[in-house]
C-alpha cells in the first residue's frame, strides 16, 4: 500500500483512517464506518452518492477534478449537473459491492470539493 504524504487539500489522516478500517475486516460493517468520515455522502443500495449546492463555474472545477482522480484510481463516477445542484454517484465496477476505491475516491471528492469552494 503507498503512503500518502499530506498535501494542499490533502486531510492524509483521513485516508489512512479509511484504509485502517479497509484492512482489518473483522465482521463489522466497514463502509458505514468509513462513510461516518464522509459527511454529506450516503449509501444507496450497491453505490454511494452525494450531492452539492455549487455555481456552475464550481461545478466545472469539481468535475475536472474528480475526473483526474478518477482516472487515477481506474473508477468511473457519474457526475451531472441538475437544477442547481451537482450530483456524484459511485457505483461499484462489478456492481457487486463498494470497494476501497470508491471510498477512497468519495474522500478525494471532498478534497476537492472543499479547494474549489474555499472550505479548505
Amino acid at each position: 500500500m503507498a503512503t500518502i504524504w499530506p498535501q494542499a487539500g490533502n486531510d492524509a489522516w483521513e485516508v489512512w483512517h479509511m484504509r485502517a478500517l479497509w484492512g482489518s475486516r473483522a465482521g463489522r460493517d466497514y463502509l458505514s464506518d468509513a462513510l461516518t468520515l464522509l459527511p454529506g455522502w450516503t449509501r444507496e443500495g450497491r453505490q454511494i452518492k452525494r450531492t452539492l449546492v455549487i455555481d456552475d463555474s464550481q461545478h466545472a472545477a469539481l468535475t475536472e477534478r474528480i475526473k483526474v482522480v478518477a482516472d487515477a484510481l481506474h473508477l468511473q463516477p457519474e457526475v451531472r449537473r441538475l437544477d442547481g445542484r451537482t450530483q456524484i454517484r459511485l457505483i461499484p465496477r462489478d456492481g457487486e459491492t463498494i470497494t476501497e476505491g470508491e471510498v477512497t475516491l468519495a474522500a478525494r471528492i471532498e478534497d476537492a470539493y472543499r479547494t474549489v469552494t474555499g472550505d479548505a
